[in-house]
């Protein structure tokens, strides 16, 4: 192995636990986002002529927001798979019962946004992106981060404080 791909695996490698946490956040299953995880660094490395240099992970999420995107083109006509028993815990460590079901209101929440709001409320929140790079990694304009950033987190906050719509309706 030479010197460059030695340098270039390690670059990469730095960078697995963020794409693993933002991979769990946008798939909110762990199986799920180890598999965009390693599709992604597959992707990565098989196109690592294309890196220009300077940060690595914009370009990486890059690549994993663009699966993300194509896989859920792909799949969006079938119907969603919902595990019966929760098994994953949203932290390593037990948490306090009351720090653990906060977590878990804030995962369903998330869960509720459309998915261009929750992609650049995780950039940009979880993963501290700035709105260039956030509009970089989407394809979008500033601007548009900005709107659905602060899109984003009001309707966020009206759900984790209840105010939510309820999308149930009465069928007679």
């Amino acid at each position: 192995m030479s010197q460059t791909t030695g340098g270039l695996a390690e670059l990469i490698a730095q960078q697995i636990p963020r794409l693993r946490r933002y991979a769990r956040a946008l798939t909110g299953d762990r199986e799920r986002a180890d598999d965009l995880v390693q599709d992604s660094l597959e992707r990565a490395w098989s196109r690592i002529h294309l890196w220009r240099g300077g940060d690595m992970r914009p370009w990486l999420f890059t690549i994993m927001h663009n699966l993300f995107a194509n896989h859920a083109r792909r799949h969006s006509r079938e119907p969603a798979w919902v595990p019966l028993i929760d098994e994953d815990t949203p932290m390593d460590r037990p948490a306090e019962h009351e720090t653990a079901l906060d977590l878990r209101d804030l995962q369903t929440a998330l869960k509720q946004l459309p998915e261009e709001q929750r992609a650049v409320l995780l950039l940009v929140c979880l993963e501290q992106l700035s709105y260039e790079e956030t509009a970089h990694i989407l394809g979008i304009p500033i601007g548009t981060v900005m709107s659905r950033l602060s899109r984003g987190r009001e309707q966020l906050r009206s759900f984790l404080q209840g105010n939510q719509e309820r999308r149930l309706r009465r069928v007679k």
